[in-house]
């Protein structure tokens, strides 16, 4: 399966706002291009679709910025991508059904029904909590002190 840039750059850059998540607080968009080396102008496009799809909110005024419209620990991975990635969600289109209908179905029934299955279940299942989680723990610096 291939994300374009567009979903990842919108996956980075909700991790990034779930790692600092206060409900009060909005996050420029030039903060988080300045953290993860992305282009403010791509990042626009890319929050346009995450605001229309119900992923972040904006705030206007001198403390304006974004926040993500829900905790962590109820955004998914799903959510974010559905925002910005709709053609991973569209339904496989008929290939022989016309012809062969039974090999559609076959197809239909053992690969690309059991793909969106597996798919949804995985991205479903795993929030933006999560993620900050398994990005902490790959930090290269634990906090740990040692001494001689």
């Amino acid at each position: 399966m291939k994300i374009s840039t567009k979903g990842r750059y919108a996956l980075a850059a909700t991790i990034s706002m779930a790692q600092f998540y206060n409900s009060s607080e909005s996050i420029t968009l030039i903060s988080i291009s300045e953290r993860l080396g992305i282009s403010k102008i791509y990042l626009e496009q890319v929050f346009s679709l995450l605001k229309r799809g119900g992923v972040v909110n904006s705030v206007k005024g001198s403390q304006g910025g974004y926040q993500l419209a829900l905790p962590p620990h109820q955004l998914t991975v799903r959510d974010v991508l559905f925002a910005t990635e709709a053609s991973l969600f569209e339904n496989t289109e008929d290939t022989v059904s016309k012809t062969i209908p039974e090999i559609e179905q076959a197809m239909q029934h053992r690969v690309f029904h059991s793909l969106d299955k597996a798919i949804k279940d995985t991205l479903q299942n795993v929030t933006l909590s999560d993620l900050v989680s398994t990005a902490d723990s790959y930090k290269t610096d634990q906090g740990f002190m040692f001494y001689i």
